[in-house]
């Protein structure tokens, strides 16, 4: 088969399209032929070797996938030949620890994660996951939405609804909110029920983000202090929960934007820099830092594609997997950007 390969990290050089061998279907494994696969700022960082914890190379790159059955090992029960599924970002957890058991899978020490760990990655033709890291994709759902199902919406949730229990009427402040994240954690957080404020460098996505749930939009430079305008739009007191897709970059602007008693969660840091921080800070403003590092589950996602109440952003088609390396849209990374990616052809 045909795959995008990294061999060394470095710029978008270092992806190179090679031939490599077809997978096969382990004993509780599925073989997928890929119909689509998001490209996610992790990614990027994987490739230019700024995020580094367990990677191995060389590797196939991309953890959004969904595609068709075409083969299944001896072992699985869930899946048949023909059906239609979506990664959970893995292709194999224990499935026993404390994490697995407590819906923390991302922390289980077996944990092996797609296109960051050797030769099973989305920018192929085919992949091979165990069963228990896929998800059927209902009728109705396109291949591009559930691609991007437990990363770019599935993180939101678990955000919103899990980690930050976002309520009616609460004020919440969602940074990067133009990137593939933030999309999403500005939809959920609407249907949720509170006042949602969406900040993005990217002036021209105010009108889109607007239209997706958000009463109010800031535009603002990269590392502009924007706290101010924040308290503005909320009498002053600044808001109950801030979502950050973005981390460093937004550090101190955030902070100052939190609101006493306020939760801090913590989803996406773009860069690999530090930022002085005093706890006194938080503590004496009784607020807490909420780290997102569990799954909100596929089933869950796809349940409200399928009602339709949460549109999935795709945010632009690169067409054929050759034409999207040439076109080099992996360099700079700019946010979490997921795109549709047709089968090589």
């Amino acid at each position: 088969m045909r795959a995008v390969v990294v061999r060394k990290t470095g710029g978008s050089d270092v992806l190179r399209i090679e031939e490599v061998a077809t997978p096969k279907a382990g004993p509780r494994e599925v073989l997928i032929r890929v119909a689509a696969c998001g490209v996610c700022t992790l990614d990027v960082v994987t490739r230019n070797g700024t995020y580094r914890n367990r990677v191995e190379l060389p590797l196939i790159p991309g953890h959004e996938i969904a595609g068709t059955v075409v083969e299944t090992g001896a072992e699985v029960r869930r899946f048949r030949a023909g059906e239609r599924v979506a990664t959970t970002q893995r292709y194999h957890i224990c499935g026993a620890c404390r994490f697995c058991r407590g819906g923390y899978e991302p922390l289980c020490a077996e944990r092996r994660f797609l296109g960051q760990e050797g030769m099973v990655g989305g920018y192929a033709e085919y992949v091979a996951v165990e069963e228990d890291n896929v998800a059927a994709v209902p009728a109705g759902v396109k291949d591009e939405e559930a691609a991007i199902a437990a990363c770019a919406i599935g993180t939101g949730l678990n955000a919103v609804r899990d980690v930050g229990q976002i309520k009616l009427g609460e004020r919440v402040l969602v940074s990067g909110a133009g990137g593939g994240l933030g999309v999403h954690a500005v939809q959920l957080a609407r249907l949720s029920g509170a006042y949602v404020i969406a900040q993005t460098t990217s002036a021209d996505k105010s009108a889109m983000l607007s239209e997706l749930g958000a009463h109010a939009v800031l535009a603002t430079g990269r590392g502009e202090d924007f706290s101010e305008r924040v308290r503005d739009l909320t009498g002053g007191e600044g808001v109950d929960a801030v979502i950050d897709n973005v981390g460093t970059p937004s550090f101190s602007a955030m902070r100052k934007s939190l609101a006493i008693n306020g939760r801090w969660i913590l989803v996406g840091q773009l860069t690999g820099d530090f930022v002085p921080f005093n706890p006194a800070q938080l503590f004496l403003r009784n607020q807490s830092m909420l780290p997102v590092r569990r799954g909100a589950g596929d089933r869950a996602v796809a349940g409200r594609r399928a009602q339709g109440d949460l549109p999935a952003v795709p945010c632009g088609d690169q067409g054929t997997l050759a034409a999207q390396v040439a076109r080099r849209r992996l360099q700079p990374a700019r946010g979490y950007w997921p795109q549709r990616r047709r089968q090589v052809e």
